[in-house]
C-alpha cells in the first residue's frame, strides 16, 4: 500500500531562489541523494522514502542524483521515494547526471543518450529537469564540447531533460567549456568544495557565470567531511596541513559548545548568488537538522565564532587538490 501523500511544504521554511535563466525556483538547500545509494552505509527503502518525504514537507524541492552513486542504487531509491510522495511532478525539481558510471567514464554521444533513458526508468519519470555531464575533468574537454554537449542538446529538444548542466572540481573546466560553446547551450553548473568556510574560490567565478545567465549550484559545504567533528574519511585527498587546520577549527567550535558543520552549512547557504546548496542526506534526523540550520540564517550570534574559524583556516585558505586528467 502506498504511503499517504504529505502535506504541501511548510510555508516560509526554506527560501526559494531562481536558478539562472531556467525559470526554475529551487530551495536554498537541496537534497543530495548520493547517500541513498549506500555510499556512506546501508539505507533501507523506508528510510529513503521517509527522508525524501520529510525533506519535501519542510520545503526542499530540489533533489540531485546520478547513476554513479551506489552503482545506480541512488536513482532507484530516489525514484521509489518520489513515487511514494504522490505529489504533482511539477512540484519538485530533479537533476541526474551522465558520463560517469560505476565502471568508469564515458562521455560519448551514444553512451549519454542511452544513459538518460536508463535513468528515467530508474527514477520512474518521463523527464528530468536538469541533466548534468558528470565530472567532466575526467574526460576530454574537447569531446565534451564537440560531442557530449551537442548530444545533450538533442535530448533537451526531445523533452527528456529540460536543462543541461556540467559538473566537476577544477573551476577552470567551466570557463574552458563555456567559452567554446554557443550561448545558451549550458544552463547550469554544479561546483563542489569551492564555496565553504575553508575555500571560497568559486566567488571569483560568480560574475562570469552570472554574465552568461548560468544557474549556480554548489555541493559539499562541509568539504567532503573536512568541516565535521569526526573529520574526513581516510581516502580524503586533502593535504595533511588542510586536514589539521580543519580539525583545529572543528575543535575550537566544539570548545564553544557549537558544531562546525552547522556553521559551515549556514555560511554556504547565506550567499544568495548561489541558487542552492546540495547536502547529502539519508535520514529524517539529518533532514531536520540541515533544514533547521539553513533556516536560522540571519542570527548574528555566531559571527565571532565564524571569524575565529576563518582565522584558524587562513593559512590553508582556498587550498584544494588535483582532480581529473591532464587536458591538452
Amino acid at each position: 500500500m502506498a504511503s499517504p501523500s504529505p502535506s504541501l511544504p511548510l510555508a516560509g521554511m526554506l527560501e526559494l531562489r531562481p536558478l539562472g535563466q531556467t525559470g526554475l525556483m529551487v530551495s536554498a538547500l537541496g537534497f543530495g541523494a548520493s547517500p541513498l545509494g549506500g555510499v556512506f552505509g546501508t539505507v533501507s527503502e523506508q528510510d529513503a522514502i521517509d527522508s525524501v518525504r520529510e525533506a519535501f514537507r519542510l520545503g526542499i524541492n530540489f533533489f540531485d542524483t546520478s547513476p554513479y552513486y551506489g552503482g545506480t542504487l541512488s536513482e532507484k531509491m530516489l525514484g521509489k521515494a518520489l513515487r511514494a510522495l504522490g505529489v504533482p511532478r511539477e512540484s519538485f525539481v530533479i537533476s541526474t547526471k551522465c558520463g560517469r558510471y560505476a565502471d568508469g567514464f564515458d562521455f560519448s554521444a551514444e553512451r549519454v543518450t542511452r544513459s538518460i533513458d536508463e535513468s528515467l526508468a530508474r527514477l520512474n519519470l518521463d523527464y528530468v529537469d536538469i541533466l548534468h555531464c558528470h565530472d567532466i575533468e575526467f574526460g576530454s574537454l574537447d569531446q565534451v564540447v564537440n560531442e557530449t554537449i551537442p548530444a545533450l542538446i538533442k535530448l533537451k529538444k526531445a523533452g527528456k531533460t529540460r536543462f543541461i548542466g556540467i559538473t566537476g572540481l577544477p573551476l577552470g573546466i567551466f570557463t574552458n567549456v563555456l567559452d567554446r560553446i554557443p550561448p545558451g547551450s549550458i544552463d547550469v553548473v554544479l561546483s563542489y568544495c569551492h564555496y565553504s568556510i575553508n575555500d571560497t574560490s568559486l566567488e571569483d567565478l560568480l560574475p562570469y557565470l552570472k554574465s552568461k545567465g548560468i544557474g549556480i549550484i554548489t555541493a559539499s559545504p562541509l568539504a567532503m567531511g573536512l568541516l565535521t567533528e569526526n573529520g574526513p574519511p581516510e581516502w580524503h585527498p586533502a593535504s595533511a596541513e588542510l586536514k589539521a587546520a580543519c580539525q583545529a577549527a572543528a575543535s575550537h567550535c566544539k570548545s564553544k559548545g557549537k558544531n562546525i558543520s552547522k556553521l559551515a552549512l549556514q555560511y554556504s547557504v547565506k550567499n544568495k548568488d548561489i541558487s542552492t546548496v546540495l547536502v547529502g542526506m539519508n535520514s529524517v534526523k539529518q533532514v531536520e537538522e540541515n533544514v533547521a540550520a539553513a533556516t536560522e540564517i540571519g542570527e548574528e550570534a555566531d559571527q565571532q565564532l565564524l571569524q575565529d574559524v576563518q582565522d584558524i583556516l587562513k593559512p590553508v585558505k582556498d587550498q584544494s587538490w588535483p582532480s581529473g586528467i591532464q587536458q591538452s
